[in-house]
């Protein structure tokens, strides 16, 4: 048996090809993949994951009935209930799309739909660094900041499907704006807060008369980024090593509100988290250890995901697992 999984991002969409049997583990579970730019409206994108799903079933002999499942992720809103999405920033068009029942009535099938922090957390928890753990916390750690549990053995998604959103949650009175609050978690822990705290950080040593190398000039300003700093940083800048400090600093406070309130055995962090982690985990892990319960604490491995920058393939074919 087999699974079909479909990644619908803002700029690429992946359709992929897996085993359908666990035991088949990490290496095998991707069987075939294909990619397409995410650049028309719903009906033809439609068109062409239904052209490159029959394209790889019959390449490889497969029929319609021997599919178990088929997963999707995509980033919400979303309702995964009743399997439609809704209108996502970063997908013009895609409002209130059946996309469930499109894929159930083409193939036969059973499918599913998860906002893609939670099809992350089940792919850590099928596959990468959460394999074995019955409570899990990813944190997606990229553009924005959002969350998905696997607590009990069960993904958890709360009683509107809104679980898991601590991005929006306030853990300062001044700071960066994310998920519309200045201070929040998504504000110093994503991309754009980053690039935010970086453009407010170097402003104030341009007027002090400083010229930091990265960033020398008003005008590069706008075109910062947290990738810049990190660079910069891992070059030995004292002032990017600065930025990821604080960031790495409100990481571990929100990390130590997750420990006392879930109790999880393991937080799996994403995205620049990965990349990044030598930047962020010497201010977090302090924070961290101040700020939370020992006996919690000592119970909860933090870690980077294990799956890295594929997480998002193997986050569409777990949800198929579910």
């Amino acid at each position: 048996m087999y699974n079909l999984g479909l990644d619908i991002g803002g700029t690429k969409c992946a359709v992929l090809l897996g085993s359908a049997d666990l035991r088949a583990g990490k290496d095998k579970a991707i069987l075939q993949k294909r990619v397409f730019p995410t650049d028309a409206g719903p009906a033809r994108t439609m068109e062409t994951v239904y052209g490159m799903v029959d394209d790889m079933l019959a390449a490889k002999g497969i029929r319609p009935e021997d599919i178990a499942g088929i997963g999707i992720s995509c980033g919400g809103p979303l309702d995964s209930e009743s399997g439609r999405i809704l209108g996502p920033p970063n997908l013009y068009g895609w409002d209130d799309v059946p996309i469930v029942d499109m894929l159930q009535k083409k193939y036969g099938v059973k499918a599913r739909l998860e906002n893609d922090a939670n099809a992350c957390a089940v792919a850590e928890w099928k596959f990468g660094a959460a394999v074995g753990c019955d409570s899990v916390v990813f944190l997606t750690f990229g553009t924005g900041l959002g969350a998905g549990m696997v607590l009990n053995g069960r993904l958890y998604r709360g009683a509107s499907g809104m679980a898991g959103e601590v991005g929006h949650v306030r853990l300062s009175g001044w700071g960066p704006v994310g998920y519309g609050k200045a201070g929040s978690f998504e504000g110093f822990c994503s991309g754009g807060g980053i690039a935010q705290l970086a453009r407010q950080m170097v402003l104030e040593r341009i007027q002090q008369g400083e010229r930091p190398a990265f960033c020398p000039t008003l005008a590069e300003l706008p075109e910062l980024t947290a990738k810049t700093v990190a660079d910069a940083a891992d070059g030995g800048d004292s002032l990017a090593k600065e930025i990821y400090a604080l960031s790495g600093q409100y990481l571990g406070k929100g990390l130590a509100m997750l420990v006392d309130i879930l109790n999880p055995q393991v937080i799996v962090l994403g995205s620049i988290f990965y990349r990044s982690e030598h930047l962020l985990r010497p201010a977090m892990q302090r924070v961290l250890e101040r700020e939370s319960l020992a006996l919690s604490r000592n119970a909860c491995r933090v870690v980077s995901s294990g799956l890295g920058d594929h997480i998002g393939d193997y986050a569409a074919l777990s949800v198929a697992l579910l």
